[in-house]
């Protein structure tokens, strides 16, 4: 499988010649199109992101009712958010802070899943 940059999916394609390509695409757009369309059914969005190209996606459900939380870091050196992306959030919560309820320790081992 091949590795992409975070934000990014490989999508493939084929070129009409029964050859397949594979291509990056920005999962942005396809994020802010489903938040649109599910802003009048929920109460919440969570976004965990620091792009402030997000800012008129926050903008667009927040006018619809929808409370918006990030969560991002700002104790990342350097920080990972854009200031207008936390300002424009309902709710910003730091990563780090979440780091005792959601981390693992270095030795934790996932439980194997069993086949058969």
């Amino acid at each position: 499988m091949k590795r992409h940059r975070p934000g990014t999916k490989a999508l493939r394609l084929d070129d009409g010649e029964g050859r397949r390509k594979f291509k990056r695409s920005s999962m942005g757009v396809e994020l802010a199109v489903d938040d649109l369309e599910i802003a009048n059914q929920v109460d919440n969005i969570v976004l965990f992101s620091g792009d402030g190209d997000f800012c008129p996606l926050l903008e667009a459900v927040q006018r619809q009712g929808v409370h918006v939380s990030v969560i991002s870091s700002l104790r990342s050196k350097p920080p990972i958010i854009a200031d207008e992306l936390r300002r424009q959030a309902d709710t910003f919560i730091e990563l780090d802070d979440l780091k005792a309820a959601i981390g693992r320790t270095l030795n934790a081992v996932p439980p194997r899943a069993v086949q058969g």
